[in-house]
């Protein structure tokens, strides 16, 4: 067997789920794809399936299992908080307002990356907080792209409309007034990972006296630059 670790059950696992990436595979197609005795072809697909790494289509064929997706995931939010500091220290200094990195969960949204201004009046969101997904530019862009059902169900109690969330799609970014907190504006856009999914929210936000009541026409720009480019740095790895 190519490529031997050493490890006589990993590698044949590791040729079961190779075979299955070309799609959903019989256990006699397992068997001709991977080179295995049938009963070990079928004991190892039948392990894996217990650790979700493998599942059953409808006609009981053996494919690729959720596990591996929620796997994924986990590796492109590694590589999005890797590259988010030096992005948002960038947006940071360009704007002259504190930037943030949003992540969906559930009904909030978390902040898991920030560069905050360094002096002066400005909007301190810490790491870690978690904020209602009913108010603000960057709960805008984690709804507008969800599915209508979604959609829908997030705008109840929301500060903003469907005919927001609409404006937002047309334009790719989103501005908020007041919306989360009095007297604080800003701005986000949205970041994408590799099947173009809106995965993140980077934002910029600071008091309205700065940003104005028109925070896009200064810094969307900027944000979805920065959005971009975190974008890139996700898909890359993938």
């Amino acid at each position: 067997m190519d490529n031997s670790s050493g490890v006589g059950v990993l590698d044949k696992a590791a040729v079961v789920l190779s075979a299955l990436e070309a799609g959903p595979t019989t256990l006699a197609g397992l068997v001709t794809a991977t080179g295995l005795a049938r009963p070990t072809a079928h004991r190892l697909a039948v392990a894996l399936e217990h650790h979700r790494l493998v599942s059953r289509d409808m006609q009981g064929r053996f494919i690729l299992g959720p596990r591996l997706q929620e796997l994924a995931s986990a590796a492109g939010e590694d590589r999005l908080l890797a590259a988010a500091g030096p992005v948002l220290a960038a947006l940071r200094d360009h704007t002259g307002e504190s930037a943030q990195l949003y992540r969906r969960q559930g009904d909030l949204r978390v902040c898991v990356a920030a560069a905050e201004r360094m002096s002066g009046l400005r909007d301190t969101v810490p790491i870690g907080s978690a904020l209602p997904m009913t108010a603000g530019s960057a709960a805008q862009i984690l709804l507008a792209w969800e599915e209508p059902d979604r959609l829908h169900r997030g705008l109840q109690g929301a500060r903003f409309t469907a005919t927001t969330l609409a404006g937002v799609r047309r334009r790719g970014w989103a501005q908020s007034v007041a919306e989360r907190e009095q007297g604080v504006a800003s701005v986000s856009a949205p970041v994408r990972g590799p099947n173009n999914r809106v995965i993140a929210a980077v934002s910029v936000s600071g008091p309205i006296e700065r940003l104005t009541r028109q925070p896009g026409r200064l810094h969307a720009q900027s944000v979805g630059e920065a959005a971009a480019r975190l974008s890139e740095a996700v898909k890359r790895g993938s």
